[in-house]
């Protein structure tokens, strides 16, 4: 999971990517890139948190009105500074890059391209060929004569055609081609969320932004006007003039894990709130908890922060019970679930967490959190709330078991990590040292997020939780051969911290 930005603006762009990039910094924390274009391009980027990455010195250093910029979580790829996006080439055309997805037949595409373009690739990133793929098809369809945007756009729609129909997986993409403008283009599925605002001056120009998220809409003026659909492409010219065409439809996926766990709440996506959809899985849960519990009621519900907070609220609610935030997160340790290796994750839970001991001691405690993958951050949970006096301690997850890998982007990456994948809930409860366990139904899930706003969402992609890998084609060899990849890349990261 990445977060990902596009800016066309009549003023230097950089300060606004950057601005963009603190208000994605929750899809990512390894590493930050922009790239901003003005006849040529400018980049810097680097391994570590936004505000580690760029001083004023080289955000002032890049040029131009048109830019790009990227947060990266790995799903791909290794955890070197090669690795970091935005990627771009400078021949043909002058394309830059930012992905945020997974291509679960990148080894297939990477082949291709050594085969048919005799390129190198440089890196395993699945970003990389993409961009080799895109720029090759830019030009294979280019015609002889000058183009004008319109011929451009004509072009661009061929080239991302191609794209959708070679490319497995899940993608959201924003590129910048030197000379033409800025590019967006999302997977027929959408299942990687992409939004896009205007913001209108005071000659009635405007500026258009994509992101992953309307998280930094607000903070930089701009109106959110909706998604990129899924199978569109859209281009905005060097005059600020925006094309856009869907090019291909297929049945609409979203990512649910972006509603459970990685958007912020003040997020919508695909004309769904966030917030609302977690009010929801907090509701819902506390229903399916009293008729599966109706002689169990807490004293007190605590939620794993911040993630759960907006869903524990509501579950508090529809309880009847008492809502408190008992544990205290320290804003400055990152997330946990996208830390980089198991080792990593369990040291930070507790640098990040320290139960607040009046609300805890003497107490029935239960727990909402938004899931449980690994189980190793629920488990550590627990072990600190029952230090700190709880008498029983309930578990309580908005989101259904978690089974299977994902390979569209969130870093679930085998089914070996994955605790509900072998064990029972009994089985589980046991290992978390809870007095009583349960997880969201899928039907509820899916409720919580589709009640509400104007979308055509159906059945979200749910893959790591039912196994339907609806938009690629995975066999048992497959998986494992994807599962071996992901292995080799963290066997490459642990290297590189000892």
């Amino acid at each position: 999971m990445c977060g990902i930005v596009g800016i066309y603006s009549h003023e230097p762009v950089a300060s606004e990517l950057y601005d963009s990039l603190i208000h994605l910094q929750h899809r990512g924390q390894d590493a930050a890139g922009i790239l901003t274009c003005e006849q040529r391009f400018y980049s810097q980027s680097g391994l570590g948190l936004v505000q580690e990455v760029f001083t004023s010195e080289n955000v002032l250093a890049l040029k131009g009105n048109i830019g790009i910029g990227h947060t990266r979580y790995p799903t791909a790829g290794g955890y070197t500074a090669s690795d970091i996006q935005p990627l771009w080439i400078g021949s043909p055309r002058g394309i830059a890059l930012a992905h945020n997805g997974n291509l679960s037949n990148y080894q297939e595409l990477a082949d291709e391209i050594r085969l048919k373009q005799y390129r190198h690739l440089n890196s395993s990133l699945d970003s990389e060929a993409l961009l080799l793929m895109f720029a090759d098809q830019l030009v294979n369809e280019a015609s002889k004569k000058k183009e004008d945007d319109d011929d451009f756009f004509e072009l661009l729609c061929k080239a991302v055609d191609y794209i959708f129909n070679h490319v497995e997986g899940a993608y959201s993409i924003v590129s910048t081609v030197i000379g033409k403008g800025l590019v967006a283009f999302r997977d027929p599925h959408g299942v990687r969320p992409l939004v896009w605002g205007t913001r209108t001056r005071s000659d009635n120009s405007k500026d258009i932004i994509f992101a992953s998220e309307t998280t930094p809409f607000y903070a930089l003026g701009f109106k959110p006007e909706g998604d990129i659909q899924p199978g569109e492409v859209a281009y905005v010219n060097q005059a600020g003039k925006l094309y856009r065409r869907v090019i291909k439809t297929a049945e609409f996926r979203p990512c649910v894990f972006e509603y459970v766990y990685f958007a912020r709440p003040d997020s919508t996506l695909n004309n769904v709130s966030v917030y609302r959809a977690r009010l929801r899985m907090g509701q819902n849960l506390a229903l399916q908890w009293k008729k599966k519990y109706p002689n169990i009621l807490p004293d007190v519900v605590i939620p794993a922060p911040f993630t759960a907070n907006t869903a524990a609220l509501s579950f508090a609610h529809e309880l009847g019970v008492r809502y408190s935030e008992g544990l205290y997160k320290n804003p400055f340790i990152g997330r946990t679930f996208i830390m980089p290796n198991q080792s990593t994750r369990k040291r930070n839970i507790r640098y990040k967490l320290t139960p607040q001991r009046t609300e805890i001691a003497n107490k029935n405690v239960l727990i909402v959190d938004d899931s449980i993958v690994r189980g190793t951050t629920s488990r550590e949970i627990v072990k600190m709330v029952r230090e700190f006096g709880a008498k029983k301690i309930y578990f309580a997850s908005t989101s259904p078991a978690i089974k299977n890998p994902c390979f569209n982007g969130i870093d679930i990456p085998s089914r070996q990590e994955l605790i509900a994948a072998h064990l029972t809930d009994e089985e589980i409860a046991k290992y978390l040292g809870v007095d009583a366990l349960m997880y969201q139904s899928h039907p509820d899930l899916i409720e919580a997020v589709t009640r509400r706003g104007r979308h055509q969402i159906k059945q979200p992609c749910m893959s790591c939780m039912d196994g339907n890998y609806f938009c690629n084609t995975i066999n048992t060899q497959k998986m494992i051969q994807l599962e071996q990849q992901r292995k080799m890349n963290r066997l490459e990261l642990e290297e590189t911290e000892t």
